[in-house]
């Protein structure tokens, strides 16, 4: 992908996506910690291990408003300061400054999930280590009891708010990744990752404080009743219940969002919007796959651009034709008709028009021809110089392949009367070569054979004949329905280069109207 302009940097975060996090980050941290303190305090037996246990609750609960509260303040301090994007360079910095600066804004966005969990984790880590000296005091037993309490609530919680960042992020890591989709697996899990952790995290973590709570009435026989394990069981089961639905809430979220906006996307391109793209939002393989499929759109539009453009430069049919089989050189014999139309006196009109004017005549005379001829189901298989050239039968077959080039050909004669300059038409039908001549570096679609060379010759006839439309016996006698007795035989010549007598029929409404 192409360098972002001079100038063009990532912008630091919004102060509301800041104020967000922020809130998400204490709301959940202080509802995990709370969730701790109620299970190590009033849930888990410590009470009984605890011979002074008013002064054990008056050290824990203080110790755990002051330590909230500083966590609280030091993290959204540190989080506010690190969790942001670098200043640019002065405007006259050089290139590689430039360079280095959107390098580290790029790694600034897409790192921030896991440096807010880095920033989420430290205080938790620190909690551990609080806890077990100030209940060490009382019984070494509590203090561990506490301390894998505080250690595996902390991973929950942590896990929970990793991914309400990620989900809270997704427009900033999308504005980042607009201007450069990753291209490869990053430093953030992945969707086996992700799939794996919300169980770990969400399931497994507070099943290990069941199996630990268990293990422990196991060891200690005085440590729990009967009555006792069972809320404490029951307890870390709803934990684990609420904690691991919300976590794999969460994580499915996070992975179906980018997998279902591709589907929709997908969806408008099967219903032929190939302007559909996809907002690249996450910096793993499903952001390689929101990227890939913006690219394959990509690719579409450029290839039905080029289709239409390939259309307009030798017909719709031989476009199609061409894409859907194998081009080989070479053709087939078919029964055709050929129109073949010039203009009159077009070398005097190039000698004194601006050769701007000529143009526009030109196309003004070929729109009415390739009008003419395509809602007759015919082919324009060529423009030369003034005149063009249509074919009926091919590439597509036809049954009556006169019939419509007949008719088009007094269509076309109506159609521009009154024109300046005034044109020829001449028709001829039977059978040809139509197939792909040159060589297969260079090739093009053509029909070559007798009904070619007789329709340009009598279009050079046409143009002396008052209708100024001459078409061959043979053309006539091929039409079926009613269209041969629109045609009336006006002349019997020989065309240059043919030994027979060629029967030159024109239109009978054309013929001694003066038109």
């Amino acid at each position: 992908m192409s360098t972002p302009e001079r100038g063009v940097v990532h912008r630091d975060f919004r102060p509301a996506t800041k104020a967000l996090v922020g809130a998400q980050v204490v709301v959940s941290n202080v509802v995990g910690a709370a969730i701790v303190l109620g299970l190590a305090g009033y849930v888990l037996p410590t009470q009984t291990l605890v011979d002074d246990l008013e002064d054990a609750l008056d050290r824990n609960l203080f110790a755990f408003g002051l330590y909230l509260a500083i966590a609280v303040v030091a993290g959204l301090a540190w989080g506010w300061s690190w969790i942001r994007v670098p200043p640019a360079p002065v405007a006259d910095a050089d290139e590689e400054d430039w360079q280095q600066h959107r390098r580290l804004a790029r790694r600034a966005v897409l790192a921030a999930p896991l440096r807010i969990s880095v920033i989420q984790g430290v205080p938790w880590l620190v909690a551990v280590v609080v806890f077990v000296a100030i209940n060490a005091v009382f019984s070494l037993t509590v203090a561990l009891t506490v301390g894998c309490v505080v250690a595996l609530g902390g991973i929950a919680t942590v896990a929970v708010g990793y991914r309400l960042t990620e989900l809270t992020l997704r427009r900033e890591v999308a504005r980042v990744l607009a201007e450069e989709p990753p291209n490869k697996r990053g430093l953030l899990p992945g969707v086996a990752a992700r799939s794996l952790g919300a169980w770990v995290l969400g399931t497994g973590v507070p099943l290990l404080g069941i199996a630990l709570a268990a293990a422990a009435s196991l060891l200690f026989d005085d440590y729990y009743t009967v009555p006792q394990l069972g809320w404490v069981v029951l307890v870390l089961a709803a934990v684990a219940l609420a904690v691991g639905f919300l976590l794999t809430a969460l994580t499915s979220t996070s992975v179906a969002a980018p997998v279902m906006a591709v589907r929709r996307a997908q969806r408008r391109v099967q219903e032929g919007d190939l302007d559909a793209t996809v907002e690249v939002s996450d910096p793993t393989e499903l952001g390689m796959l929101q990227a890939g499929f913006n690219d394959m759109a990509a690719g579409l539009r450029e290839r039905d651009r080029l289709r239409e453009l390939f259309g307009r430069q030798v017909g719709q049919e031989v476009a199609r034709a061409a894409m859907e089989g194998d081009i080989e050189l070479g053709g087939e014999v078919r029964e055709v008709a050929v129109l073949f139309v010039d203009l009159v006196g077009s070398t005097e009109m190039a000698l004194d028009r601006p050769p701007h004017e000529v143009v526009e005549v030109l196309n003004r005379f070929f729109g009415e021809v390739v009008d003419i001829v395509e809602s007759h189901c015919g082919w324009i298989n060529k423009f030369e110089g003034d005149a063009a050239l249509a074919v009926f039968g091919a590439p597509n077959a036809m049954g009556d392949p006169a019939a419509p080039a007949l008719a088009a050909a007094r269509a076309l004669a109506d159609r521009l009367d009154g024109l300046e300059p005034a044109a020829g038409i001449g028709v001829s039908a039977g059978p040809a070569v139509a197939g792909n001549i040159g060589n297969a570096r260079r090739y093009e679609y053509t029909v070559i054979g007798d009904p070619v060379n007789e329709a340009a010759r009598l279009c050079d006839i046409a143009k002396g004949l008052d209708g100024r439309v001459a078409a061959s016996g043979a053309a006539v006698d091929r039409a079926g329905g009613d269209e041969a007795g629109q045609w009336t035989e006006v002349d019997v010549v020989r065309l240059r280069g043919r030994r027979r007598p060629t029967h030159v029929h024109a239109p009978r409404a054309r013929v001694g109207s003066g038109v």
